[in-house]
């Protein structure tokens, strides 16, 4: 047995559009699985953090700025970085996962001038700072955006 195998115990899980309040022999009739009185067991039971009238904790922490979401999380790497490639070679940001320089590429890649490059590169990747792309290109290599 594996965790990937495992299945709940048959007959322990119900549906989501299970029938409730249909009589004693669908094993949840009557109460409906409300139990007996209280303001859980009646129609109109308040919404999920609903504290008795008291300022809910969503609205008494403090917010803070706003998160935008039309932001594009773009990978960074240094020009430094890249001397991992024979010379000649053509760099993508599928080589650049190979090599484990980056995990994913998430909303593309761009390869920023920090450090020194000494190898003839063929770089295709979204962006290029112009440090980084006149450092490519001084080694005879190529800075293209794709």
């Amino acid at each position: 047995m594996e965790l990937s195998n495992l299945r709940p115990a048959e007959g322990s899980v119900h549906s989501k559009n299970f029938r409730r309040g249909r009589g004693h022999a669908s094993g949840n009739g009557k109460t409906a699985g409300k139990g007996h009185k209280g303001q859980k067991a009646r129609s109109g039971a308040p919404r999920i953090g609903f504290e008795g009238g008291q300022m809910p904790l969503y609205r008494r922490i403090p917010k803070r700025g706003f998160k935008n979401i039309n932001t594009k999380d773009i990978v960074g790497i240094n020009v430094s970085r890249l001397e991992v490639f024979d010379n000649g070679a053509t760099v993508t940001v599928e080589a650049l996962m190979e090599k484990g320089i980056i995990k994913d590429a998430r909303d593309g890649v761009k390869i920023l001038g920090n450090g020194e490059l000494t190898k003839k590169l063929d770089v295709k990747v979204n962006a290029f700072s112009e440090s980084a792309k006149s450092k490519i290109e001084a080694n005879g290599g190529t800075a293209e955006v794709i």
